[in-house]
């Protein structure tokens, strides 16, 4: 069980303020969430909300805010262009992102398996090119939009990650076309300004190895089609579980922290 200890970053630690630096700090922020299952927190069993609430404790914890103001768009299921429309015609929604101090959007996974739906008889990773193409062109408005919504707060874009590779780990096509998805995601965030990509394929894709895990491993018949991902959700082997949460909440969390002075310093400064 240590290697589990030694793999799980510790969302808890505390970020050291000192007293000048905190007399430039805002007392309290507004986090809004944007996007589809993920944002919603299909999986999360404590129907908090997800990454989230899990996001926004960390951040009041360790700059001693007196609250983070969390509102949560996440609609199950949504794929980009659904997104763009209710970031363009939700008044609810634009209102949120116009007083946000940062956003955080979940994004591609549903477009990635409509695609699959689509392709299912694609041979090689290139017959994806048009349907992420075409993706990226979403996502680029939804950047532009929430820009002109709000000049200043920077946003956090989470990649997707493939579900499957356990139990698909031979179709390398699968895991190439995943990762040219989030190829295209980062290169858009790259070209719009204040906004971050945040990888979580790495975290997610394979699991957390553990000692008892590897012995079932090497002790389960070669025959059995379905191998556990120990950081998804039980129910459906997609989502994640709360540890898969937990480790998206990281992620996110360390890219917020690297990047406080676009949301956290007050606005004199």
């Amino acid at each position: 069980m240590l290697l589990l200890f030694l793999t799980i970053p510790k969302a808890e630690s505390r970020i050291r303020v000192s007293r000048d630096e905190s007399q430039n700090y805002k007392q309290s922020v507004h986090l809004v969430a944007v996007g589809d299952s993920l944002t919603e927190g299909v999986g999360d069993e404590t129907k908090r909300g997800g990454y989230v609430p899990l996001v926004a404790d960390s951040l009041q914890q360790n700059y001693e805010l007196s609250s983070v103001e969390k509102d949560n768009y996440g609609v199950s299921g949504e794929r980009s262009d659904q997104i763009l429309k209710r970031v363009k015609k939700d008044s609810e929604l634009r209102n949120s992102l116009a007083s946000a101090d940062l956003i955080t959007m979940t994004v591609g996974g549903n477009d990635l398996f409509q695609a699959f739906q689509k392709n299912l008889t694609a041979k090689n990773a290139k017959q994806f090119d048009r349907p992420i193409k075409k993706y990226g062109e979403y996502v680029e408005d939804i950047l532009t939009e929430m820009r002109e919504l709000n000049p200043k707060a920077p946003i956090y874009v989470v990649g997707i990650y493939n579900p499957y590779y356990l139990n698909f780990p031979d179709i390398k096509a699968m895991q190439t076309v995943v990762d040219n998805w989030n190829k295209e995601t980062e290169s858009i965030t790259k070209k719009n300004s204040n906004s971050f990509f945040v990888p979580v394929n790495d975290l997610l894709y394979k699991g957390i190895a553990t000692e008892k895990s590897s012995e079932t491993t090497e002790t389960t018949d070669s025959s059995s089609s379905e191998v556990k991902n120990n950081v998804l959700y039980d129910e459906d082997n997609f989502h994640p579980n709360n540890l898969g949460y937990q480790l998206m909440a990281t992620a996110i969390r360390e890219k917020i922290v690297d990047t406080k002075d676009l949301w956290l310093l007050k606005e004199n400064n």
